[in-house]
């Protein structure tokens, strides 16, 4: 496929994908339902749940697979991903503990969300606390503090009572069902994007070494900050909404370079478009497939997931 029409289709497939997810669930209900007004029930459920959940799961999607991009260019590691330096974990012993001692849903969020900012504090002065850090000290330290946070998450399920690990549980493997209304996940999801692209260039020449970045004019220390402060606030964000939804920013950018986008102008809007749209499609697959049932989303993305990166593994030789 030729890698210029690569963003055009995805622009084309990122509304196709909302309207499947409109139409499909436990309930059938038709679109027309929205335009004639004769479905005050159906209008109603896709208004009301549908909708929003859908536009929810598309920010979520771009969020993480716009960080999963910024990460593999700031650690120069093909395995980077969005949770590789602990914010997951942050956000996951916060929101947690608010279950543990039963807080509502507000706490909840807010707490995740301001374990993810500790951990990216925490990880960063730790990797910075001789005045400089390379990518290798960053990825060394953000390992170590990630099972740190597993530990205490192994910790908080061992004592909590049984009524309230289901619901723990759903939120470690992802869960969109009680996700926030969707308007600031997606002006993030936006203001992310634009911010970046006027680095693309930037990413282009870093992607191919700090000396040849550097040899180039590029500012390498003060462009690794920012790639490190955005790829965090991206992937906070992300799993505050959504909790702990694998695969995507790993398989996403990683799919989009083996179809030809190297170039970040291009990669960057391809990648938010496209973990969108994979995200839409999981979470339809996720709520409709054991209807009334429903599955945590982060399932879905692991099993959709794990063939598509062997099959890219075995597409490149294994040199990923």
């Amino acid at each position: 496929m030729n890698p210029r029409f690569i963003l055009p289709l995805l622009i084309l497939l990122t509304p196709l994908s909302l309207l499947l997810a409109l139409s499909i669930g436990s309930v059938p209900v038709k679109l027309a339902a929205l335009i004639n007004g004769s479905d005050a029930l159906g209008r109603s459920l896709i208004l009301e749940l549908r909708l929003p959940r859908a536009l929810s799961a598309f920010a979520v999607g771009g969020l993480l697979a716009l960080a999963g991009t910024l990460m593999q260019v700031l650690l120069r590691n093909p395995l980077a991903d969005p949770y590789i330096l602990g914010i997951s974990g942050g956000a996951a012993v916060g929101a947690l503990l608010s279950m543990l001692l039963g807080l509502g849903v507000g706490w909840t969020t807010g707490n995740a969300f301001a374990g993810a900012l500790l951990s990216m504090l925490l990880v960063f002065s730790l990797a910075h606390s001789r005045g400089n850090w390379s990518a290798m000290r960053l990825l060394l330290t953000g390992v170590v503090v990630a099972a740190g946070w597993g530990a205490m998450i192994s910790f908080i399920l061992a004592i909590s009572p049984e009524r309230g690990l289901h619901g723990m549980l759903f939120w470690l493997m992802g869960d969109l069902s009680h996700a926030p209304p969707p308007l600031w996940g997606l002006i993030i999801t936006g203001t992310g994007l634009l911010f970046c692209l006027p680095f693309a260039r930037d990413l282009n020449v870093l992607a191919r070494g700090e000396l040849t970045a550097a040899a180039l004019g590029v500012s390498v220390q003060r462009l690794r900050l920012m790639l490190y402060v955005v790829a965090s606030l991206l992937t906070a964000t992300a799993v505050t909404i959504a909790g702990s939804i694998g695969f995507v920013g790993l398989v996403i950018p990683h799919l989009l370079r083996l179809l030809g986008l190297s170039d970040h102008r291009r990669l960057l809007p391809a990648a938010v478009l496209a973990g969108g749209c994979l995200l839409v499609l999981a979470d339809t697959v996720a709520r409709s497939a054991l209807a009334p049932q429903q599955l945590p989303v982060g399932v879905i993305t692991a099993l959709l997931g794990v063939p598509v990166f062997l099959y890219l593994l075995h597409r490149r030789g294994g040199n990923l």
